[in-house]
């Protein structure tokens, strides 16, 4: 695909930040549930059809899996109503997936640390029951049972047999990205299959994507560290069944952290943010043909006044059109803001990025962020945890209307 004019703006918008510091007053901070230890990741979906989404969380050092259903907007700054739906140690990451297809929405768990295992939460058949804890029923995966240190988990169906498959990930000795085969009846839990579809280092992001455009579901994902560390995406072989081709497209040999996708210059294809740690935000320009080379920039961010570099998520913060970057850190000690947002000003040939805050100082090492109008004033609220300062599971209420 030849680039044409939007292209040249964003080469002019990547460029030095206007201010060293996040500028303006923190936003409001609404808690949603702050009762366990280590709360790490929110993944979203509508799971009693009332058309809000709602949250899972794991809370790695509590040892709790929990779910928040969102309220109505009039009681949504305050605590959700919430469950436990299991208890597994060293939770990293939960998503929800209605794994049986009876309607009921499920919750799998990935767990390192000593647990090194997947675990499915069977949630309970009768709707009026989501919310009682005792309804839910945990059951371990057996293909993944002390295999490796889970780390990621994307619901997707790959084979088009039976129902929903998982694209799972993790991290350290024996790190892969592979998927987990449904069988007939998911409840059988013994016949689930594990197919290894690439050696990985430590895997902290996974999206599923249709990147080539060939009306399947690729697979995206950001390696952190050692040989395999940085951006790659995975081509989906589709009906032939054949072997999964790895297409690399950036920041390589980088620590990458989390990454959110996006049409950054306009020209109706995906392009990828990826936070890179220290303090960099690398923005990889999709060509046309996701086969061929990435165009990559820089963002750089101050090394004093905010912690190191964990998330990234992309929308129009301000409602002023443009596409601005939520930001989220971990080693955010002390006066050291957590969460900002950066914006590029009016005078796009100037090419400058503002930094506003969000936090404030408290919190330390928050974690992936979700970007969704919680309180129906039409701006985008980011919802996120922190692990550190037991913040929790929150959200910040944007301030532009």
């Amino acid at each position: 695909m030849k680039r044409t004019a939007p292209f040249l703006v964003v080469l002019m918008i990547i460029g030095p930040l206007a201010h060293a510091q996040p500028s303006g007053d923190p936003w409001t901070r609404h808690t949603i549930d702050n009762s366990s230890h280590g709360a790490d990741g929110v993944r979203m979906k509508d799971v009693n059809g009332d058309g809000r989404l709602d949250i899972t969380t794991g809370w790695e050092e509590g040892g709790v899996v929990r779910v928040y259903l969102q309220p109505s907007v009039d009681k949504v700054g305050e605590a959700w109503p919430a469950v436990t739906v299991g208890k597994v140690k060293s939770a990293e990451d939960v998503v929800f997936a209605d794994l049986d297809g009876d309607g009921a929405v499920d919750v799998v768990s990935s767990c390192e640390g000593n647990t090194r295992t997947m675990f499915v939460h069977w949630a309970p058949k009768k709707p009026g029951d989501y919310l009682t804890a005792a309804a839910w029923k945990t059951q371990e995966i057996p293909a993944t049972k002390n295999r490796q240190s889970w780390m990621f988990a994307v619901p997707i169906q790959i084979d088009g047999n039976s129902g929903i498959d998982l694209v799972v990930a993790s991290k350290g000795d024996g790190a892969s990205i592979g998927w987990l085969e449904a069988p007939a009846d998911a409840r059988d839990l013994d016949a689930w299959t594990y197919h290894k579809l690439y050696d990985a280092t430590w895997i902290m992001s996974l999206r599923a994507i249709d990147l080539d455009g060939d009306g399947d579901q690729d697979v995206l994902a950001s390696d952190r560290k050692g040989k395999t560390a940085g951006v790659l995406w995975l081509e989906n072989p589709g009906a032939s069944g054949g072997a999964w081709k790895t297409h690399r497209i950036g920041a390589d040999g980088c620590q990458v952290m989390f990454i959110d996708v996006a049409d950054l210059d306009r020209d109706g294809d995906p392009d990828v943010l990826a936070a890179i740690k220290n303090t960099d935000i690398a923005v990889l320009l999709n060509p046309g043909d996701p086969k061929e080379k990435w165009t990559s920039h820089t963002i750089q961010l101050p090394a004093k006044g905010i912690g190191t570099s964990k998330a990234v998520r992309a929308g129009d913060v301000n409602r002023d059109g443009r596409t601005d970057i939520v930001f989220s850190c971990e080693d955010a000690h002390g006066p050291t803001h957590g969460m900002f947002w950066l914006s590029f000003d009016t005078a796009i040939a100037a090419g400058r990025w503002k930094m506003h805050a969000i936090s404030g100082a408290p919190g330390v090492k928050f974690d992936r962020i979700e970007l969704i109008d919680l309180d129906g004033d039409g701006d985008l609220d980011p919802i996120c945890c922190e692990e550190r300062d037991q913040l929790g599971v929150f959200w910040y209420e944007n301030p532009t209307r």
